[in-house]
């Protein structure tokens, strides 16, 4: 036997392929110090951890609704229509294991081979991974460390065609930190609203933001609501990654597809993992303003660090919790200097060309780790930085 040629056109997340590189070394005895994954280094907060001690005792652990619980989904209706300042109901909302299956079900719920979807590169991985799959095409977008890693609206219409299917937006954006600023979102609205497509508006670090403000979502603009899916969950804002629950905000018809295909996968997300969900949104929400404050302080020490390293030059993101730093100063290829850094410093990082053509020349570092361990890995790759100053343009 031989697997499927669409297998072939799978692709992979990269910061794991590093983790695994990293834990290599360290069966051999180094020390590695992990800034390659994107997950809150916070214990899940107490109360939901009680929730789901408590739905475990009470017996959730049988099949539930392939949808979602409706309580959850009712919890999670009101926490969007409130945050993102519009109006969805329990039918409007799809419960998965985590936020990726938003991704894989909606894509295959909409795509033809030849269509065409406009995604951030560089982007998450996945994005290009699931249309490459299904056999469409694949148009990137280029984030501009100028734009505040955002892209230009001129670009962005230039891109749009008839075969136009879906259009990817993320912000706060992974690898880069970046925000879309709210009046280009309203541009972009205006080009999209008489269109015949989708956008999957990826919201997963909407509660991860260090701004006055909170992001913009599309859905709240003028005829977008029915022509957006949500995609949110609860790993990043409430250190929930292994808890694998996510879910996304869409038009009934869509969650009706979705539906069928969680039919056909996985039948229904874990009962006791959403029983813990409600007690997430509904209760106290300190422990994520307490997590975002921290992330602003490590946010602020990684950037004055990686900034201070000649032939780094870093950005500082509004939301998020990575550090995408560009390396070009150093004249090395940003993967060659990836793997340096891992193998010789034992400073674990992402290669930025790992998340698409258009991230060659940065390394994503990823300060969802304590602060002691950020300021040892900016030590490490100071004084690794020698055999390469001399190549560093004058600051």
């Amino acid at each position: 036997m031989r697997l499927a040629t669409s297998m072939s056109r799978l692709g992979v997340e990269s910061a794991f392929d590093v983790l695994l590189r990293a834990r290599a070394l360290e069966a051999q005895g180094r020390n590695v110090i992990h800034l390659e994954l994107g997950e809150p280094d916070f214990p899940t907060p107490a109360h939901i951890i009680e929730a789901a001690k408590r739905a475990l005792d009470e017996g959730w652990t049988h099949y539930g609704p392939t949808p979602g619980l409706p309580e959850l989904r009712e919890a999670i209706a009101a926490t969007v229509s409130r945050t993102r300042g519009i109006s969805v109901g329990p039918r409007n909302i799809s419960v998965v294991p985590g936020g990726k299956p938003i991704m894989f079900f909606t894509l295959m719920a909409l795509l033809e081979p030849g269509d065409e979807v406009i995604y951030p590169n560089p982007g998450f991985p996945i994005y290009e991974s699931m249309i490459r799959y299904l056999g469409a095409k694949p148009v990137p977008l280029p984030l501009e460390e100028k734009r505040g890693f955002s892209f230009d609206l001129d670009l962005f219409r230039d891109c749009l065609t008839p075969k136009t299917k879906i259009v990817i937006l993320n912000s706060p954006q992974n690898p880069t930190g970046g925000m879309i600023p709210p009046e280009d979102v309203a541009r972009i609205a205006e080009m999209l609203r008489d269109r015949d497509l989708m956008v999957l508006s990826d919201e997963i670090y909407s509660q991860t933001v260090y701004t006055a403000e909170p992001p913009v979502s599309i859905s709240r603009f003028p005829g977008m609501l029915e022509k957006t899916i949500i995609l949110d969950g609860f790993s990043k804002t409430y250190a929930m990654t292994g808890w694998r629950i996510g879910y996304g905000v869409m038009p009934t018809w869509l969650v009706d597809a979705v539906t069928k295909l969680m039919v056909n996968s996985n039948s229904c997300t874990a009962s006791f993992t959403q029983r813990a969900g409600i007690a997430a949104l509904t209760g106290p929400q300190d422990s994520v303003a307490a997590m975002v404050a921290e992330f602003r302080r490590r946010r602020d020490a990684i950037c004055k660090e990686l900034n201070e390293i000649p032939g780094f030059r870093c950005a500082v993101p509004l939301g998020a919790f990575y550090a995408f730093a560009n390396v070009t100063g150093t004249g090395m290829a940003s993967k060659e200097l990836a793997d340096l850094l891992l193998q010789e410093t034992g400073v674990a990082g992402v290669d930025g060309g790992c998340f698409g053509e258009y991230g060659n020349g940065y390394i994503r570092f990823s300060y969802a780790t304590a602060l002691p361990n950020i300021l040892e890995a900016m030590a490490r790759i100071k004084r690794a930085s020698v055999g390469w100053e001399k190549l560093a343009p004058v600051k």
